[in-house]
Protein backbone atom coordinates (compact mmCIF):
# COMPACT_ATOMS: atom_id res chain seq x y z
CA UNK A 1 0.00 0.00 0.00
CA UNK A 2 1.32 3.44 -0.84
CA UNK A 3 2.17 6.13 1.65
CA UNK A 4 -0.78 8.40 2.27
CA UNK A 5 -1.50 11.57 4.18
CA UNK A 6 -5.22 11.12 3.80
CA UNK A 7 -7.12 11.35 7.06
CA UNK A 8 -8.88 8.12 7.97
CA UNK A 9 -11.43 8.13 10.80
CA UNK A 10 -9.79 7.10 14.08
CA UNK A 11 -11.42 4.77 16.61
CA UNK A 12 -14.21 6.49 18.54
CA UNK A 13 -12.95 8.69 21.39
CA UNK A 14 -9.28 8.44 20.47
CA UNK A 15 -7.32 11.71 20.58
CA UNK A 16 -5.43 12.05 17.36
CA UNK A 17 -2.63 13.87 15.57
CA UNK A 18 -3.87 14.66 12.04
CA UNK A 19 -6.17 11.64 12.34
CA UNK A 20 -3.41 9.39 13.67
CA UNK A 21 -2.59 8.12 17.19
CA UNK A 22 -1.43 10.93 19.46
CA UNK A 23 1.90 9.21 20.09
CA UNK A 24 2.83 9.98 16.48
CA UNK A 25 3.28 13.63 17.50
CA UNK A 26 5.87 12.62 20.12
CA UNK A 27 7.81 10.49 17.66
CA UNK A 28 7.47 13.15 14.95
CA UNK A 29 9.05 15.82 17.19
CA UNK A 30 11.76 13.55 18.56
CA UNK A 31 12.87 12.51 15.10
CA UNK A 32 12.63 16.10 13.87
CA UNK A 33 15.11 17.33 16.51
CA UNK A 34 17.40 14.34 16.04
CA UNK A 35 17.52 14.94 12.29
CA UNK A 36 18.04 18.68 12.94
CA UNK A 37 21.20 17.87 14.87
CA UNK A 38 22.37 15.12 12.50
CA UNK A 39 21.84 16.93 9.20
CA UNK A 40 23.19 20.19 10.58
CA UNK A 41 26.42 18.47 11.55
CA UNK A 42 26.51 16.52 8.29
CA UNK A 43 26.20 19.71 6.24
CA UNK A 44 29.39 20.96 7.90
CA UNK A 45 31.34 17.72 7.98
CA UNK A 46 33.09 17.62 4.59
CA UNK A 47 33.63 21.39 4.51
CA UNK A 48 35.20 21.27 7.99
CA UNK A 49 37.43 18.35 7.05
CA UNK A 50 38.91 20.19 4.02
CA UNK A 51 39.05 23.61 5.70
CA UNK A 52 42.61 24.88 5.82
CA UNK A 53 43.80 22.31 3.30
CA UNK A 54 44.45 22.22 -0.44
CA UNK A 55 40.78 21.70 -1.30
CA UNK A 56 39.36 24.39 0.99
CA UNK A 57 37.31 27.10 -0.65
CA UNK A 58 38.92 30.46 -1.31
CA UNK A 59 38.35 32.75 1.65
CA UNK A 60 36.92 30.00 3.87
CA UNK A 61 37.63 30.13 7.59
CA UNK A 62 40.46 28.04 8.99
CA UNK A 63 40.30 25.74 11.96
CA UNK A 64 39.44 22.59 10.05
CA UNK A 65 41.51 19.42 9.67
CA UNK A 66 43.07 20.32 6.28
CA UNK A 67 42.33 16.97 4.64
CA UNK A 68 42.12 16.53 0.87
CA UNK A 69 38.75 16.18 -0.84
CA UNK A 70 39.37 12.45 -1.38
CA UNK A 71 40.14 11.84 2.31
CA UNK A 72 37.20 13.96 3.44
CA UNK A 73 34.88 11.99 1.13
CA UNK A 74 36.18 8.72 2.55
CA UNK A 75 35.67 9.87 6.15
CA UNK A 76 32.19 11.15 5.36
CA UNK A 77 31.17 7.92 3.58
CA UNK A 78 32.48 5.74 6.40
CA UNK A 79 30.78 7.90 9.01
CA UNK A 80 27.37 7.72 7.33
CA UNK A 81 27.86 3.96 6.81
CA UNK A 82 28.54 3.52 10.53
CA UNK A 83 25.49 5.55 11.56
CA UNK A 84 23.28 3.09 9.73
CA UNK A 85 25.36 0.04 10.64
CA UNK A 86 24.76 0.83 14.30
CA UNK A 87 21.01 0.66 13.63
CA UNK A 88 21.37 -3.14 13.63
CA UNK A 89 22.68 -3.54 17.19
CA UNK A 90 20.31 -0.72 18.08
CA UNK A 91 17.36 -2.81 16.94
CA UNK A 92 18.80 -5.89 18.68
CA UNK A 93 19.12 -3.97 21.97
CA UNK A 94 15.53 -2.79 21.61
CA UNK A 95 14.36 -6.35 20.96
CA UNK A 96 16.39 -8.14 23.62
CA UNK A 97 17.67 -5.75 26.30
CA UNK A 98 15.92 -2.43 26.95
CA UNK A 99 12.82 -2.28 24.78
CA UNK A 100 12.32 0.37 22.11
CA UNK A 101 11.30 3.26 24.39
CA UNK A 102 14.21 3.00 26.84
CA UNK A 103 16.69 2.52 23.99
CA UNK A 104 15.58 5.76 22.32
CA UNK A 105 15.87 7.69 25.61
CA UNK A 106 19.45 6.47 26.17
CA UNK A 107 20.35 7.04 22.52
CA UNK A 108 19.28 10.68 22.78
CA UNK A 109 21.72 11.27 25.65
CA UNK A 110 24.56 9.61 23.72
CA UNK A 111 23.92 11.81 20.68
CA UNK A 112 23.98 14.97 22.81
CA UNK A 113 27.33 13.87 24.26
CA UNK A 114 28.67 13.24 20.76
CA UNK A 115 27.79 16.69 19.47
CA UNK A 116 29.31 18.28 22.57
CA UNK A 117 32.56 16.44 21.79
CA UNK A 118 32.44 17.80 18.22
CA UNK A 119 32.16 21.29 19.68
CA UNK A 120 35.57 20.90 21.38
CA UNK A 121 38.26 22.26 18.98
CA UNK A 122 40.62 19.27 18.97
CA UNK A 123 40.92 16.55 16.33
CA UNK A 124 40.88 13.76 18.94
CA UNK A 125 37.58 14.94 20.45
CA UNK A 126 36.18 15.45 16.95
CA UNK A 127 36.55 11.78 16.07
CA UNK A 128 35.31 10.69 19.51
CA UNK A 129 32.25 12.82 18.80
CA UNK A 130 31.68 11.15 15.43
CA UNK A 131 31.78 7.73 17.11
CA UNK A 132 29.28 8.76 19.80
CA UNK A 133 26.86 10.33 17.29
CA UNK A 134 27.07 7.19 15.14
CA UNK A 135 26.34 4.92 18.12
CA UNK A 136 23.49 7.09 19.41
CA UNK A 137 21.90 7.53 15.99
CA UNK A 138 22.02 3.79 15.40
CA UNK A 139 20.35 3.07 18.74
CA UNK A 140 17.63 5.60 17.98
CA UNK A 141 16.83 4.99 14.31
CA UNK A 142 15.63 1.39 14.27
CA UNK A 143 13.64 1.71 17.49
CA UNK A 144 11.85 4.97 16.81
CA UNK A 145 10.66 3.66 13.43
CA UNK A 146 9.46 0.48 15.12
CA UNK A 147 7.48 2.54 17.63
CA UNK A 148 5.68 4.26 14.75
CA UNK A 149 4.51 0.85 13.59
CA UNK A 150 3.47 -0.10 17.13
CA UNK A 151 1.01 2.80 17.24
CA UNK A 152 -1.17 0.81 14.79
CA UNK A 153 -2.10 -2.43 16.55
CA UNK A 154 -3.86 -3.76 13.46
CA UNK A 155 -1.35 -4.49 10.63
CA UNK A 156 -4.14 -3.68 8.17
CA UNK A 157 -4.94 -0.28 9.72
CA UNK A 158 -5.38 1.98 6.65
CA UNK A 159 -3.66 4.84 8.52
CA UNK A 160 -0.38 2.92 8.84
CA UNK A 161 1.40 4.06 5.64
CA UNK A 162 0.09 7.59 6.13
CA UNK A 163 1.58 7.59 9.62
CA UNK A 164 4.98 6.73 8.22
CA UNK A 165 4.69 9.51 5.67
CA UNK A 166 3.85 12.07 8.39
CA UNK A 167 6.78 10.73 10.42
CA UNK A 168 8.96 11.12 7.32
CA UNK A 169 7.86 14.74 7.08
CA UNK A 170 9.20 15.28 10.61
CA UNK A 171 12.57 13.95 9.48
CA UNK A 172 12.66 16.42 6.63
CA UNK A 173 11.43 19.39 8.64
CA UNK A 174 14.43 19.01 10.94
CA UNK A 175 16.78 18.37 8.01
CA UNK A 176 15.49 21.48 6.20
CA UNK A 177 15.98 23.86 9.13
CA UNK A 178 19.40 22.55 10.16
CA UNK A 179 21.57 24.02 7.35
CA UNK A 180 19.98 27.47 7.84
CA UNK A 181 20.90 27.46 11.52
CA UNK A 182 23.70 24.99 12.26
CA UNK A 183 25.16 25.06 8.75
CA UNK A 184 25.32 28.83 8.27
CA UNK A 185 26.64 29.43 11.81
CA UNK A 186 29.32 26.78 11.42
CA UNK A 187 30.36 27.72 7.87
CA UNK A 188 30.44 31.50 8.29
CA UNK A 189 31.23 32.07 12.00
CA UNK A 190 32.84 29.10 13.72
CA UNK A 191 32.73 25.38 12.96
CA UNK A 192 32.51 24.35 16.60
CA UNK A 193 29.69 26.75 17.42
CA UNK A 194 27.71 24.97 14.71
CA UNK A 195 28.50 21.56 16.20
CA UNK A 196 27.54 22.87 19.65
CA UNK A 197 24.18 24.09 18.37
CA UNK A 198 23.52 20.57 17.08
CA UNK A 199 23.87 19.37 20.69
CA UNK A 200 21.24 21.88 21.80
CA UNK A 201 18.83 20.63 19.14
CA UNK A 202 19.18 17.00 20.20
CA UNK A 203 18.79 17.97 23.86
CA UNK A 204 15.43 19.56 23.01
CA UNK A 205 14.42 16.35 21.25
CA UNK A 206 15.37 14.24 24.28
CA UNK A 207 13.33 16.39 26.67
CA UNK A 208 10.34 16.34 24.34
CA UNK A 209 10.50 12.53 24.07
CA UNK A 210 10.57 12.04 27.84
CA UNK A 211 7.58 14.36 28.30
CA UNK A 212 5.47 12.85 25.50
CA UNK A 213 6.34 9.16 25.92
CA UNK A 214 3.14 8.52 27.90
CA UNK A 215 1.24 8.72 24.60
CA UNK A 216 3.20 5.85 23.04
CA UNK A 217 2.01 2.26 22.75
CA UNK A 218 2.68 0.15 25.84
CA UNK A 219 4.28 -2.30 23.44
CA UNK A 220 7.23 0.10 23.19
CA UNK A 221 8.09 -0.65 26.86
CA UNK A 222 8.14 -4.40 26.33
CA UNK A 223 11.29 -6.38 25.54
CA UNK A 224 9.99 -8.80 22.86
CA UNK A 225 12.69 -11.45 23.22
CA UNK A 226 14.65 -10.80 26.44
CA UNK A 227 18.10 -12.29 26.95
CA UNK A 228 18.49 -15.09 29.45
CA UNK A 229 21.03 -14.57 32.25
CA UNK A 230 23.49 -16.85 30.44
CA UNK A 231 23.04 -15.04 27.14
CA UNK A 232 23.44 -11.67 28.85
CA UNK A 233 26.78 -12.64 30.39
CA UNK A 234 28.04 -14.01 27.07
CA UNK A 235 27.05 -10.86 25.20
CA UNK A 236 28.65 -8.65 27.85
CA UNK A 237 31.98 -10.49 27.68
CA UNK A 238 32.07 -10.45 23.88
CA UNK A 239 31.10 -6.76 23.70
CA UNK A 240 33.74 -5.72 26.19
CA UNK A 241 36.36 -7.75 24.35
CA UNK A 242 35.53 -6.14 21.00
CA UNK A 243 35.40 -2.63 22.49
CA UNK A 244 38.70 -3.13 24.30
CA UNK A 245 40.43 -4.47 21.18
CA UNK A 246 39.13 -1.59 19.05
CA UNK A 247 40.08 0.98 21.71
CA UNK A 248 43.63 -0.36 21.99
CA UNK A 249 44.05 -0.50 18.21
CA UNK A 250 42.84 3.02 17.51
CA UNK A 251 44.63 4.44 20.56
CA UNK A 252 47.93 3.06 19.28
CA UNK A 253 47.20 4.32 15.78
CA UNK A 254 46.36 7.77 17.14
CA UNK A 255 49.33 8.05 19.52
CA UNK A 256 51.84 6.99 16.88
CA UNK A 257 50.50 9.52 14.38
CA UNK A 258 49.65 6.81 11.86
CA UNK A 259 45.99 7.86 11.91
CA UNK A 260 46.69 11.19 10.25
CA UNK A 261 49.53 10.05 8.00
CA UNK A 262 47.87 6.86 6.79
CA UNK A 263 44.16 7.22 7.47
CA UNK A 264 43.55 3.84 5.81
CA UNK A 265 44.56 2.18 9.09
CA UNK A 266 41.40 3.57 10.61
CA UNK A 267 39.04 3.40 7.65
CA UNK A 268 39.71 0.09 5.89
CA UNK A 269 38.60 -2.20 8.78
CA UNK A 270 35.39 -0.21 9.12
CA UNK A 271 34.52 -0.23 5.42
CA UNK A 272 35.19 -3.96 5.14
CA UNK A 273 32.91 -4.54 8.12
CA UNK A 274 30.29 -2.28 6.50
CA UNK A 275 30.26 -4.53 3.45
CA UNK A 276 30.47 -7.93 5.14
CA UNK A 277 28.12 -7.42 8.09
CA UNK A 278 24.96 -6.75 6.01
CA UNK A 279 25.62 -9.91 3.97
CA UNK A 280 26.23 -11.96 7.12
CA UNK A 281 23.10 -10.65 8.82
CA UNK A 282 20.83 -11.41 5.87
CA UNK A 283 22.36 -14.90 5.56
CA UNK A 284 21.84 -15.59 9.28
CA UNK A 285 18.17 -14.59 9.17
CA UNK A 286 17.59 -16.63 6.03
CA UNK A 287 19.04 -19.72 7.75
CA UNK A 288 16.96 -19.31 10.91
CA UNK A 289 14.93 -22.50 11.27
CA UNK A 290 12.45 -20.76 13.59
CA UNK A 291 10.99 -18.83 10.66
CA UNK A 292 7.94 -20.19 8.90
CA UNK A 293 8.00 -20.97 5.19
CA UNK A 294 6.04 -17.79 4.52
CA UNK A 295 8.53 -15.69 6.48
CA UNK A 296 11.46 -17.30 4.67
CA UNK A 297 9.88 -16.53 1.31
CA UNK A 298 9.29 -12.91 2.27
CA UNK A 299 12.93 -12.64 3.36
CA UNK A 300 13.99 -13.73 -0.12
CA UNK A 301 11.89 -10.91 -1.57
CA UNK A 302 13.32 -8.49 0.99
CA UNK A 303 16.85 -9.14 -0.29
CA UNK A 304 15.85 -7.76 -3.71
CA UNK A 305 14.67 -4.53 -2.09
CA UNK A 306 17.80 -4.40 0.04
CA UNK A 307 20.13 -4.53 -2.96
CA UNK A 308 18.12 -1.88 -4.80
CA UNK A 309 18.21 0.40 -1.75
CA UNK A 310 21.99 -0.04 -1.35
CA UNK A 311 22.62 1.10 -4.93
CA UNK A 312 20.27 4.04 -4.49
CA UNK A 313 21.87 5.28 -1.25
CA UNK A 314 25.34 4.99 -2.78
CA UNK A 315 24.36 7.82 -5.14
CA UNK A 316 21.97 9.73 -2.91
CA UNK A 317 24.35 10.16 0.02
CA UNK A 318 26.95 11.83 -2.16
CA UNK A 319 24.75 14.91 -1.92
CA UNK A 320 26.73 15.99 1.17
CA UNK A 321 30.14 14.97 -0.22
CA UNK A 322 30.60 14.99 -4.01
CA UNK A 323 27.80 17.50 -4.68
CA UNK A 324 28.79 19.63 -1.68
CA UNK A 325 32.41 19.87 -2.81
CA UNK A 326 31.28 20.72 -6.35
CA UNK A 327 28.93 23.40 -5.01
CA UNK A 328 31.76 24.85 -2.94
CA UNK A 329 34.41 24.99 -5.67
CA UNK A 330 32.65 24.99 -9.05
CA UNK A 331 29.26 26.66 -8.53
CA UNK A 332 28.42 30.35 -8.62
CA UNK A 333 26.30 30.98 -5.55
CA UNK A 334 25.73 34.69 -6.10
CA UNK A 335 22.08 35.66 -5.61
CA UNK A 336 21.51 39.38 -6.27
CA UNK A 337 24.90 40.23 -4.79
CA UNK A 338 24.60 37.85 -1.83
CA UNK A 339 26.82 34.78 -1.81
CA UNK A 340 24.72 31.90 -0.56
CA UNK A 341 26.50 29.69 2.01
CA UNK A 342 27.29 26.34 0.46
CA UNK A 343 25.63 24.45 3.32
CA UNK A 344 22.22 25.71 2.22
CA UNK A 345 22.30 23.29 -0.71
CA UNK A 346 21.68 20.61 1.93
CA UNK A 347 18.25 22.13 2.62
CA UNK A 348 17.06 21.48 -0.93
CA UNK A 349 16.30 17.79 -0.52
CA UNK A 350 14.19 18.10 2.66
CA UNK A 351 12.43 21.16 1.22
CA UNK A 352 11.49 19.22 -1.90
CA UNK A 353 10.37 16.26 0.23
CA UNK A 354 7.98 18.45 2.21
CA UNK A 355 6.60 19.94 -0.99
CA UNK A 356 6.30 16.71 -2.94
CA UNK A 357 5.45 14.08 -0.29
CA UNK A 358 1.75 15.10 -0.15
CA UNK A 359 1.70 15.11 -3.96
CA UNK A 360 3.11 11.58 -4.12
CA UNK A 361 0.76 10.41 -1.36
CA UNK A 362 -2.25 11.80 -3.24
CA UNK A 363 -0.96 10.29 -6.49
CA UNK A 364 -0.57 6.79 -4.99
CA UNK A 365 -4.03 7.05 -3.42
CA UNK A 366 -5.65 8.22 -6.66
CA UNK A 367 -4.00 5.40 -8.61
CA UNK A 368 -5.01 2.87 -5.95
CA UNK A 369 -8.67 3.90 -6.29
CA UNK A 370 -8.40 3.11 -9.99
CA UNK A 371 -6.56 -0.13 -9.21
CA UNK A 372 -3.52 1.21 -11.09
CA UNK A 373 -1.09 1.94 -8.26
CA UNK A 374 2.45 0.71 -9.07
CA UNK A 375 3.72 -2.14 -6.95
CA UNK A 376 6.53 -1.57 -4.48
CA UNK A 377 9.07 -3.22 -6.80
CA UNK A 378 8.09 -0.84 -9.60
CA UNK A 379 8.49 2.15 -7.28
CA UNK A 380 11.97 0.94 -6.33
CA UNK A 381 12.85 0.54 -10.02
CA UNK A 382 11.73 4.11 -10.74
CA UNK A 383 13.83 5.35 -7.81
CA UNK A 384 16.97 3.71 -9.20
CA UNK A 385 16.28 4.98 -12.71
CA UNK A 386 15.81 8.59 -11.62
CA UNK A 387 18.90 8.44 -9.36
CA UNK A 388 20.99 7.12 -12.24
CA UNK A 389 19.72 9.75 -14.67
CA UNK A 390 20.50 12.47 -12.09
CA UNK A 391 24.19 11.59 -12.29
CA UNK A 392 24.03 11.65 -16.08
CA UNK A 393 22.68 15.18 -15.69
CA UNK A 394 25.52 15.94 -13.25
CA UNK A 395 28.04 15.20 -16.00
CA UNK A 396 26.89 18.33 -17.88
CA UNK A 397 27.92 20.96 -15.29
CA UNK A 398 31.01 18.91 -14.44
CA UNK A 399 32.12 19.18 -18.05
CA UNK A 400 31.33 22.90 -18.20
CA UNK A 401 33.03 23.96 -14.95
CA UNK A 402 36.64 23.88 -16.11
CA UNK A 403 39.47 26.10 -14.92
CA UNK A 404 38.07 29.23 -13.29
CA UNK A 405 34.66 28.80 -14.93
CA UNK A 406 31.79 28.23 -12.54
CA UNK A 407 28.29 27.01 -13.37
CA UNK A 408 24.90 28.25 -12.22
CA UNK A 409 23.57 26.84 -8.97
CA UNK A 410 20.42 25.69 -10.78
CA UNK A 411 22.22 22.55 -11.92
CA UNK A 412 22.54 21.40 -8.32
CA UNK A 413 18.94 22.42 -7.63
CA UNK A 414 17.83 20.15 -10.48
CA UNK A 415 19.95 17.23 -9.29
CA UNK A 416 18.68 17.51 -5.71
CA UNK A 417 15.12 17.64 -7.07
CA UNK A 418 15.70 14.41 -9.00
CA UNK A 419 17.19 12.78 -5.91
CA UNK A 420 14.08 13.74 -3.97
CA UNK A 421 11.71 12.26 -6.54
CA UNK A 422 13.71 9.05 -6.39
CA UNK A 423 13.77 9.08 -2.58
CA UNK A 424 9.99 9.42 -2.33
CA UNK A 425 9.62 6.32 -4.49
CA UNK A 426 11.90 4.30 -2.23
CA UNK A 427 12.50 5.44 1.34
CA UNK A 428 9.06 5.89 3.01
CA UNK A 429 7.75 2.97 0.97
CA UNK A 430 10.69 0.85 2.12
CA UNK A 431 10.18 1.72 5.79
CA UNK A 432 6.55 0.69 5.65
CA UNK A 433 7.34 -2.43 3.61
CA UNK A 434 9.90 -3.58 6.17
CA UNK A 435 7.41 -3.41 9.07
CA UNK A 436 4.96 -5.49 7.03
CA UNK A 437 7.46 -8.12 5.83
CA UNK A 438 9.53 -8.48 9.02
CA UNK A 439 9.43 -11.92 10.70
CA UNK A 440 7.91 -11.61 14.18
CA UNK A 441 11.16 -12.78 15.77
CA UNK A 442 13.06 -9.84 14.25
CA UNK A 443 10.53 -7.02 14.61
CA UNK A 444 12.89 -4.19 15.63
CA UNK A 445 15.97 -5.77 14.11
CA UNK A 446 14.50 -5.85 10.60
CA UNK A 447 14.27 -2.07 10.58
CA UNK A 448 17.96 -2.08 11.43
CA UNK A 449 18.57 -4.55 8.60
CA UNK A 450 16.83 -2.23 6.14
CA UNK A 451 19.08 0.62 7.27
CA UNK A 452 22.07 -1.63 6.56
CA UNK A 453 21.39 -0.94 2.87
CA UNK A 454 22.69 2.58 3.55
CA UNK A 455 25.75 1.08 5.24
CA UNK A 456 26.44 -1.17 2.27
CA UNK A 457 26.07 1.64 -0.27
CA UNK A 458 28.22 4.12 1.64
CA UNK A 459 30.83 1.47 2.43
CA UNK A 460 31.27 0.96 -1.31
CA UNK A 461 31.89 4.67 -1.87
CA UNK A 462 34.17 4.78 1.17
CA UNK A 463 36.23 1.84 -0.06
CA UNK A 464 36.52 3.39 -3.53
CA UNK A 465 37.72 6.68 -2.03
CA UNK A 466 40.26 4.87 0.16
CA UNK A 467 41.51 2.95 -2.90
CA UNK A 468 42.24 6.27 -4.62
CA UNK A 469 39.24 6.38 -6.97
CA UNK A 470 38.22 9.97 -7.66
CA UNK A 471 34.56 9.98 -6.65
CA UNK A 472 34.44 13.67 -7.54
CA UNK A 473 35.52 13.05 -11.13
CA UNK A 474 33.41 12.61 -14.26
CA UNK A 475 34.53 9.04 -14.86
CA UNK A 476 33.25 7.66 -11.57
CA UNK A 477 30.05 9.71 -11.72
CA UNK A 478 29.36 8.15 -15.14
CA UNK A 479 30.04 4.63 -13.82
CA UNK A 480 27.61 5.11 -10.93
CA UNK A 481 24.97 6.50 -13.26
CA UNK A 482 25.22 3.48 -15.56
CA UNK A 483 25.16 1.04 -12.62
CA UNK A 484 21.94 2.55 -11.22
CA UNK A 485 20.14 2.55 -14.57
CA UNK A 486 21.14 -1.04 -15.32
CA UNK A 487 20.00 -2.12 -11.86
CA UNK A 488 16.66 -0.35 -12.37
CA UNK A 489 15.92 -2.28 -15.55
CA UNK A 490 17.13 -5.57 -14.04
CA UNK A 491 14.85 -5.25 -11.01
CA UNK A 492 11.89 -4.15 -13.13
CA UNK A 493 12.36 -7.20 -15.38
CA UNK A 494 12.14 -9.42 -12.27
CA UNK A 495 9.05 -7.75 -10.81
CA UNK A 496 6.67 -10.70 -11.24
CA UNK A 497 9.07 -13.09 -9.54
CA UNK A 498 9.59 -10.75 -6.60
CA UNK A 499 5.89 -10.04 -6.25
CA UNK A 500 5.15 -13.75 -5.99
CA UNK A 501 7.63 -14.01 -3.11
CA UNK A 502 5.98 -11.15 -1.20
CA UNK A 503 2.71 -13.02 -0.65
CA UNK A 504 -0.16 -10.71 0.30
CA UNK A 505 2.15 -7.71 0.78
CA UNK A 506 1.99 -5.18 -2.05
Amino acid sequence: MASSLTKVPAPHGEKTFFGHPRGLATLFMTEMWERFSYYGMRALLVLYLVSGGADAATGSQGGGLAYTAATATAIYSVYVAMVYLMALPGGWIGDRVWGARKTVAIASAVIVAGHLCLAVPTSAMFFVGLVLVAIGSGLLKANISTMVGQLYSDPKDPRRDGGFTIFYMGINLGAFAAPFVIGVLGETVNWHLGFGLAAVGMALGAVQFLIGSRHLSQESNRVPNPLTARERNGVLVKTLAVVAAAAVFYLLVGLTGVFRLTLNWALIPITVAGLLIPVAVLARIKRDKDLSNEEQTKMTAFIWFFVAAAIFWMIFDQGASTLSLFGDAKTSRDIFGWEMPNTLFQSLNPAFVMLLAPVFAALWLALARRNREPSTIVKFSVALLVAGVSFFVFLIPMGTATGETKVTLWWLVLIFLMHTVAELCLSPVGLSLTTKMAPAKYASQMMGVFFLAVTAGDSVTGMLAIAGVDLNGQGMVAVEAVAAVVAAFAIYASRKKVQSLMGEVR
